[in-house]
């Protein structure tokens, strides 16, 4: 089979002696980077090679399928371009998860899997796994694998309980107008409340203890999406010794017409939060006028005030 090897020194060059049947299947030549500045992980599906033949007319028509284990399969799933009628497919494309944190770099796995797109959905042509520790951060590493036979879902691969999905928020206190900005810059990953196996998000800010329930605040709907961007900013004018007594509650729901929305999650910044919300917050009132961006994990626990 020809293949097309990298000269780096830190490639994963194909087994010398695969199995027969994994070679039938085909190789698949990708490379991934993870950005620890951006919690982003960069994946380029460049080619495979060699890939088993699924249509009559002895070719294919294939693409990649990207999907974060453990996790929710709709939220986690990227794909690539299709190309037609093919078994050495070209794609050059880079696709890129957001939101990964260091400790996802130690527990998850990525998966790749090769289908061929037809009329009526895809045939399943191959996968490889690929732990995330294999990688350093801010180092490309480049692979070449032979595909193989798909591998049982396991239990994990399945959304779970407290898995809700990611906030990217940012905060900035601006001493000179004496306010609290909030940016609401995207969610990842989030759960899905419809019956299409998507939400509808939106979300919702308050800052409390409120009376007068006037801190409240909430972004554009965005549709059929677990993945949304909404690149919003709320402003609280507030002073800065006031701020301190108080806790901003960022919550998610799915938009339903005719009925209740539903709630996906949810995340509460205050001098009583722990870890990485307390940090975030305790970051914005010591050093005003700047802005402070961080990844949260939504909660199911959290019960919002309505």
């Amino acid at each position: 089979m020809a293949f097309n090897k990298y000269s780096h020194d830190d490639i994963d060059n194909p087994p010398s002696s695969p199995e027969s049947d994994a070679i039938s299947l085909g190789a698949l030549e990708i490379s991934l980077l993870y950005d620890s500045n951006d919690n982003a992980l960069h994946c380029t599906v460049v080619r495979a090679r060699a890939l088993k033949a699924m249509d009559s007319n002895g070719l294919s028509d294939p693409y990649v399928k990207l999907h974060l284990l453990p996790g929710a399969s709709k939220a986690n799933k990227l794909r690539t371009k299709t190309i037609h009628k093919t078994l050495n497919p070209e794609w050059n494309e880079t696709l890129t998860y957001y939101g990964i944190t260091s400790d996802d770099m130690v527990k998850k796995t990525l998966r790749l899997a090769v289908l061929d797109e037809d009329a009526f959905g895809y045939d399943f042509i191959g996968e490889t796994r690929i732990p995330l520790k294999r990688l350093k951060a801010l180092q490309t590493k480049h692979f070449n694998v032979y595909l193989e036979k798909q591998l049982p879902t396991e239990k994990d691969d399945d959304l779970l309980d407290n898995d809700r999905g990611r906030i990217l928020l940012g905060l900035k206190y601006d001493s000179r107008k004496h306010a609290l900005y909030v940016y609401v810059i995207r969610c990842v990953g989030l759960a899905a409340c419809d019956a299409n196996g998507y939400s509808d998000p939106y979300v919702k800010l308050y800052l409390k203890p409120d009376k007068d329930k006037k801190s409240k605040f909430k972004t554009a709907v965005k549709k059929k999406t677990l993945n949304p961007e909404y690149n919003e900013e709320f402003v609280y004018e507030i002073k800065h010794n006031e701020l301190a007594k108080k806790t901003l509650e960022i919550t998610v729901w799915d938009r339903d017409i005719g009925k209740t929305n539903d709630f996906v999650g949810g995340v509460q910044l205050g001098i009583n939060s722990k870890g990485e919300r307390l940090k975030h917050w305790f970051d914005t009132l010591k050093s005003t006028d700047q802005k402070f961006e961080r990844w949260h994990t939504l909660s199911a626990e959290l019960i919002p005030e309505v």
